[in-house]
């Protein structure tokens, strides 16, 4: 019968155990939160350094890893405030602080219930370290589409695939739009924490052979990187070509009061588009077959004024071909306005089967929800005196021999928006956007956006501002012709049209809902887990 000394029992029951895993410290994990901040800020327009995304998403993992729901709720907060408040400094120039600040304190709100689900999966990272990258790229597609859409329809700003404008991940996005390159370059950062990521309680890590995940993880990253080089973007679907002229006219100034000068507004891209004929008919310019106005060009309701139509009735008889005019229209009941594009074709003015109303009016600029309370925080939200109506169907019009999925401004930001006028036929991508009371850093934000639908349903596309910035985009994502902000230009140029559909186009929004349901299953394991480790062994 074998013996076992009692001095080795004693020598083993004295063996220290392990220290539990511990977090980083928070005199370190705070300033490392506000850098994930501005590592974010930094890989948006106006800057565009993309890699810096993948960067912050790290640094915000490594902030909250561990912590108690409480703490990682509180750094996810910090990191979005550096974040957002610096993002969206557009929307304080001409309205006040208050409104920036709560907007920022709000989207700031998402960020702190990403790093409290960040530190929720903990356990899970640390039982199953291969799985940190995917949670991670899973936790933040699930963050983005409830902040896609609440409240009051939510706000998609700062959506990490709208910083990837130059990158190669951006050709994720034929594959399953913004989400997939969302989680593509979070999936990122969480690759290079993994590689990255040193446990405090050294003696156990040097212990473990932990250079095998952090070489896997490492080698994941750059082929994850790399990957997006291989997708096929940009093939032309078979389409006819066609020449388009942007108008920019500008404004008489810029702010809130632009619309004061609606008059002056309107003459600016009359007078622009008829220069543009001049140049035609001189032989300097090519004839169009198309003339995008954009969003506001006309806050003279056209429809009702005989003096705007008459206007613009002579800008597309001169020019001799249809104009996009992006006009503000009353109605169609009494105290209600529209936003709209409407198709004006020379000889016959207004077409009025060819009208699109914009879906996505923007809560407490075009509209104001719950104005008696709304008016409880601040009487500045009566400057909205009347709420625009929101239209009903997408945005698909047909102008000659090119079909159009004409959407205003924000809606860009919004996923089934932009798709429903590709699935209803549109070849050819518009944005018409005002931004004389932003200023050019948002611009080229909504620019970088346009890129991303350029590519995610292989369509040529376009930008056409009041101010700027103004250009077009290829399938692929590259920008042409783009104008500088606060100026007067006109760009024309000539466009291969596209009928094809990608396959991020067919599956729509499946690959979110697929994303977000892997979240939701990486926080219910991660409660088991939890749930298990405080029963204990039986």
């Amino acid at each position: 019968m074998t013996t076992v000394d009692p001095d080795e029992k004693r020598t083993d029951a004295a063996q220290p155990r392990p220290a539990a895993p511990r977090p980083l410290p928070l005199a370190v994990a705070v300033p490392v939160a506000v850098a994930a901040g501005l590592a974010l800020l930094v890989a948006f327009p106006p800057y565009g350094v993309w890699p810096l995304a993948p960067v912050g998403v790290a640094l915000l993992a490594a902030a909250t890893h561990r912590r108690r729901l409480r703490a990682g709720a509180g750094l996810g907060f910090l990191t979005g405030v550096a974040f957002f408040a610096p993002l969206l400094a557009w929307t304080n120039l001409h309205t006040g602080l208050l409104p920036w600040v709560l907007l920022s304190l709000l989207q700031a709100g998402y960020l702190a219930l990403l790093g409290a689900a960040t530190a929720w999966v903990s356990p899970l990272v640390d039982r199953v370290r291969w799985c940190w990258a995917p949670l991670t790229g899973v936790l933040w597609v699930g963050q983005e589409a409830l902040r896609d859409r609440t409240p009051f329809g939510g706000f998609p700003w700062g959506r990490l695939a709208f910083s990837q404008g130059d990158s190669p991940l951006l050709r994720v996005a034929a594959l399953g739009g913004a989400p997939l390159v969302t989680f593509a370059v979070a999936t990122t950062g969480g690759l290079l924490l993994a590689a990255g990521w040193r446990r405090w309680d050294v003696g156990r890590w040097r212990q473990t052979r932990w250079w095998l995940p952090v070489a896997g993880l490492t080698a994941g990253a750059v082929l994850l990187c790399t990957a997006g080089l291989l997708v096929p973007v940009g093939r032309a679907g078979g389409g006819a070509t066609v020449t388009v002229a942007i108008v920019q006219g500008n404004v008489p100034r810029l702010g809130l009061d632009f619309n004061a000068q609606r008059q002056a507004v309107l003459n600016n891209h009359v007078d622009a588009t008829l220069e543009l004929a001049g140049q035609v008919a001189a032989g300097t310019r090519p004839h169009p077959d198309l003339v995008v106005w954009p969003e506001n060009a006309s806050d003279i309701d056209p429809l009702r004024n005989p003096t705007a139509g008459a206007r613009i009735s002579q800008a597309a008889d001169t020019i001799g071909a249809p104009i996009l005019v992006g006009a503000v229209l009353l109605g169609p009941n009494a105290g209600q306005v529209r936003n709209a594009g409407i198709l004006w074709r020379p000889g016959s003015g207004p077409d009025l089967d060819q009208l699109y109303v914009k879906r996505h009016p923007v809560p407490f600029a075009e509209y104001v929800p719950l104005r008696n309370i709304a008016r409880m925080v601040s009487k500045q939200v009566d400057r909205v005196r009347t709420d625009f109506v929101a239209g009903s169907t997408p945005g698909v019009v047909r102008a000659g021999k090119v079909l159009l999925g004409d959407v205003i401004c924000f809606e860009v930001a919004y996923d089934e928006v932009v798709r429903d006028t590709v699935t209803g036929g549109a070849q050819l991508l518009v944005v018409q956007t005002n931004n004389a009371t932003f200023d050019a850093a948002e611009a080229r934000q909504q620019l970088a956006m346009v890129q991303l639908r350029a590519v995610e349903h292989g369509r040529p596309a376009l930008m056409a501002s009041t101010v700027g910035v103004s250009g077009f985009v290829a399938p692929d994502g590259r920008v042409s012709d783009a104008t500088g902000f606060n100026t007067r230009e006109v760009v024309v140029r000539q466009l291969a049209l596209t009928d094809g559909r990608t396959l991020a186009t067919r599956v729509g929004l499946w690959p979110e809902v697929v994303l977000a349901g892997l979240a939701v299953a990486g926080l219910a394991a991660a409660a088991v887990l939890r749930r298990r480790q405080r029963v204990g062994p039986g």
